[in-house]
């Protein structure tokens, strides 16, 4: 049995009115990466504020390398030998890299001044040893969100702490980025450093993970290895139910064509030729950066096209704004929610109602009656887990932050539906309530057109596929054909004769 640098016992966490976590347990074993799982929710990152000193618990103790222990501040955690790596970035755009990574921790010299020169080595070996060529002088607000993912993982790892807490840190990263992470936590595993890694893609728990920790509800279910659990198993103790289905495809007639796409260019995209028929979902594949968001983007008129032309019903529509779109039928949800698609510190309501102002307005006062009407609708219609309409959105679990975005864009009463990485940073649970959802607006006659980064989800949810690949179309695979070969020839560039039915 391995050493346990942590043990929580008995953990309870309350809020006015609430249980955030009652009686949780968490062992994390020296030398190795503990997952923490649960729906969006369940009480992880009430867990690790605690741990990291962002909260204070009602009740329970933690051991630290066999000593009970007192977290009373994020200074404290660090100064004990623990660091966090949140989800949400916690970095300043204006100032360099370096900066950022020794931020509040700047090495000095005489007078108490700032060792710029030092601060920027030891920031370029940190880069370097997570395989980044960045120079740290640079700005940080020059970076990807990728990069910037990076540069809190490396600032993180110069606190030099014995537990590092990683909290969906492959969210934001293309895949070379989380292979670089996932070589990182292997040189940190080798020299006896212990991870706690929070992650809703499975497939990274039993490639990178040595135990689990399931909770729910803000409950302990179970601690395992993870060679001694299946990725069923797992989703069961997650949701409290098994999963008939993962991807519930639904099989029905198609109707007529009803969008199409004509010689569609820009700086991003070249010759882009497709049609979508009335209750199709169409995917669309591809590498990181083959031009799949711009597409959506384009089409929905926050990227202006060069030449080209887009049909709706056989007609040509012009869009130079996302205002022409919505009033032309198509919407948009984006993958990053946070940024675009919603307003974090708004409530539930004002979020749902966001782009259809125009229609719940008379002589541009808003029909406060109708917004709720129309709210309340959709939170029953898609069951949005909220106490109220008038709920801050930013306390919403991520799932329901999905949902919300969708239904601010099913209020514009679309006929084109593009939803782009639908289920991105969204636990299991959630992830196949969102997708019995595409399925009602499927069977609705809605058409869709559904970019993920997921090839599971595509091949079990689309009725055809289009993969992109350096900014143009690759190809088109029908159901029947489609797998993740396939899929992949076309992204990389494999040249084969065309298989769509």
């Amino acid at each position: 049995m391995n050493d346990k640098i942590l043990e929580m016992r008995s953990v309870i966490k309350t809020f006015p009115g609430v249980i955030a976590l009652d009686n949780v347990h968490l062992n994390v074993y020296k030398g190795k990466v503990m997952a923490l799982l649960g729906e969006n929710g369940a009480g992880k990152s009430t867990l690790m504020k605690i741990l990291s000193g962002v909260y204070k618990k009602t009740s329970g103790d933690i051991y630290f390398k066999g000593k009970k222990i007192e977290v009373n501040s994020p200074k404290d955690a660090q100064s004990i030998g623990i660091a966090i790596i949140h989800q949400e970035l916690n970095l300043i755009e204006e100032l360099s890299i370096g900066e950022n990574i020794f931020l509040g921790r700047e090495p000095r010299k005489y007078l108490n001044l700032v060792d710029f020169p030092k601060l920027f080595n030891e920031s370029k070996i940190l880069l370097e040893s997570l395989g980044i060529n960045e120079n740290p002088k640079s700005k940080l607000s020059e970076l990807s969100i990728g990069k910037k993912q990076m540069i809190e993982i490396a600032k993180a790892l110069s606190v030099e702490a014995e537990l590092i807490i990683m909290d969906e840190p492959t969210d934001a990263l293309t895949d070379k980025e989380t292979e670089s992470l996932f070589k990182v936590i292997n040189k940190l595993i080798e020299k006896g450093k212990s991870i706690v890694y929070i992650s809703h893609r499975l497939k990274e728990i039993f490639e990178m993970c040595d135990d689990v920790t399931v909770i729910r509800d803000g409950k302990f279910i179970a601690e395992s290895k993870v060679s001694d659990i299946d990725e069923e198993k797992l989703i069961e103790m997650m949701v409290g139910r098994k999963l008939s289905e993962q991807y519930p495809y639904l099989k029905q007639e198609l109707g007529k064509v009803i969008f199409e796409v004509k010689n569609l260019n820009n700086k991003f995209i070249h010759e882009i030729n497709f049609n979508l028929k009335k209750g199709e979902i169409l995917g669309v594949s591809g590498l990181m950066g083959s031009g799949r968001t711009e597409l959506a983007k384009t089409i929905y008129g926050a990227i202006d096209k060069k030449k080209g032309s887009i049909l709706v019903d056989g007609k040509e529509i012009l869009i130079n704004s996302e205002k022409d779109a919505i009033l032309s039928g198509i919407t948009y949800v984006s993958e990053d929610r946070k940024k675009d698609g919603l307003v974090l510190g708004m409530n539930v309501k004002e979020n749902i109602s966001l782009s259809s102002l125009k229609n719940i307005s008379k002589f541009n006062i808003i029909d406060k009656k109708r917004e709720i009407e129309e709210s309340n609708n959709y939170v029953e219609k898609i069951s949005i887990k909220t106490p109220s309409i008038n709920q801050k959105l930013k306390n919403l679990s991520g799932g329901n932050q999905q949902k919300v975005s969708i239904a601010k864009s099913l209020l514009t009463n679309p006929k084109i539906l593009i939803l782009d990485e639908p289920t991105r940073g969204v636990d299991v649970g959630a992830k196949k309530e969102i997708y019995d959802l595409i399925n009602v607006f499927k069977k609705e006659g809605m058409s869709i057109i559904m970019i993920s980064s997921e090839i599971p989800e595509i091949l079990g949810m689309c009725d055809r596929v289009m993969v992109m690949s350096e900014g143009k179309i690759a190809g088109f695979i029908n159901r029947k054909n489609a797998n993740s070969e396939n899929i992949i020839k076309l992204a990389i560039g494999y040249k084969e004769e065309n298989n769509e039915a």
